[in-house]
């Protein structure tokens, strides 16, 4: 048995539940990890709320770091006593002890702590695939603009560091001064305070008039209109998040009166579907973590009993840079 929690219906943070469930032996392809900490996400708050739903009862959570205790048949890239990390579906992150798919799972340097593990993997690997391979139609290059909303948050800071190592402007959104200067001192060549700012009219004066080649936005409805107006042509707009709600359904003509411009939505686990990508991807991140170009800012802490008010607070926008459950 192990501690873990469970969502019995979709809703608040009032019904996460601390539970004791039964865990057994990986099968072919599995491993079993005992966690030594766990990352927090937005797209955990997605699977509480259903916005992205789950089968009932469900475990949520989708990054975690601790100690290989089993490996299933088929299993070669990682044995017992590994110390591991992953950014991983199935959902399920969210206790001691889990049986779980190991494609996504990867040995973890001795540099990089539990703790830093469980706070980078998911929000690294996203901002890696957003840098290195959610690029625009004309590429990027030193020198270039590029605009990053909730630059104070978990991905927002790791993206902000690495932008600056590619030798990228990165311009960044918060919603209150200190978290702009937070953004600033991880690497953003600019901050903007888009409760006090028009952050389109900012980005336009920057840029000097230009815009940007590419917006990364994990915002969603609250931002969208206004980032459309802060691209170049044949700018990317970057959709990877819907934290204040989905983008409402719009005209794809208005893209062609805009600039030619292109528009994704991205998300992380096509870019992990395979082993090699997930491999390929986190040794990236392990080497620029390594490297010191990137720190992982772990800003809070929570028991994994105080669950509930650790969803309060991330989507209160409490919280900046990372945040995990202790075990």
């Amino acid at each position: 048995m192990t501690l873990a929690v469970q969502i019995r219906q979709h809703g608040g943070p009032e019904e996460l539940h601390l539970v004791d469930v039964p865990v057994g032996n990986p099968g072919p392809g599995e491993v079993r990890i005992r966690h030594h900490a766990i990352g927090l996400n937005f797209i955990d708050v997605y699977h509480r709320t259903g916005l992205y739903p789950l089968t009932m009862p469900a475990t949520i959570g989708m990054e975690g770091a601790g100690v290989v205790e089993a490996v299933g048949e088929g299993v070669t890239h990682l044995k017992v006593g590994d110390r591991a990390a992953y950014a991983s579906n199935p959902p399920g992150a969210y206790c001691e002890l889990r049986v779980m798919p190991a494609k996504c799972v990867c040995k973890l340097p001795d540099a990089i702590s539990f703790e830093t593990g469980a706070a980078m993997m998911l929000k690294g690997l996203t901002a890696q695939y957003l840098l290195k391979k959610t690029r625009p139609v004309e590429g990027l290059e030193p020198g270039d603009f590029v605009l990053f909303h909730a630059a104070a948050g978990g991905v927002g800071l790791i993206a902000s560091q690495w932008a600056k190592a590619l030798g990228l402007q990165l311009i960044g959104t918060a919603g209150s001064d200190a978290k702009c200067q937070l953004a600033l001192a991880n690497g953003a060549a600019h901050a903007i305070n888009y409760q006090q700012e028009d952050f389109a009219a900012r980005v336009k004066e920057i840029t000097g008039g230009k815009g940007v080649k590419v917006v990364y936005d994990s915002v969603g409805k609250d931002t969208w209109d206004k980032s459309l107006e802060c691209l170049r042509p044949f700018g990317l707009m970057a959709s990877f998040g819907n934290a204040s709600g989905p983008v409402p359904p719009f005209a794809p003509g208005s893209l062609g009166a805009k600039g030619s411009l292109y528009v994704t939505r991205q998300t992380l686990f096509t870019h992990i579907a395979t082993r090699e990508a997930t491999q390929a991807m986190a040794d990236d991140l392990f080497a620029v973590v390594a490297s010191g170009q990137v720190k992982i800012h772990i800003d809070q802490r929570y028991p994994l009993a105080e669950v509930q008010q650790a969803h309060r607070d991330l989507e209160a926008r409490k919280t900046t840079g990372c945040t995990i459950l202790t075990l």
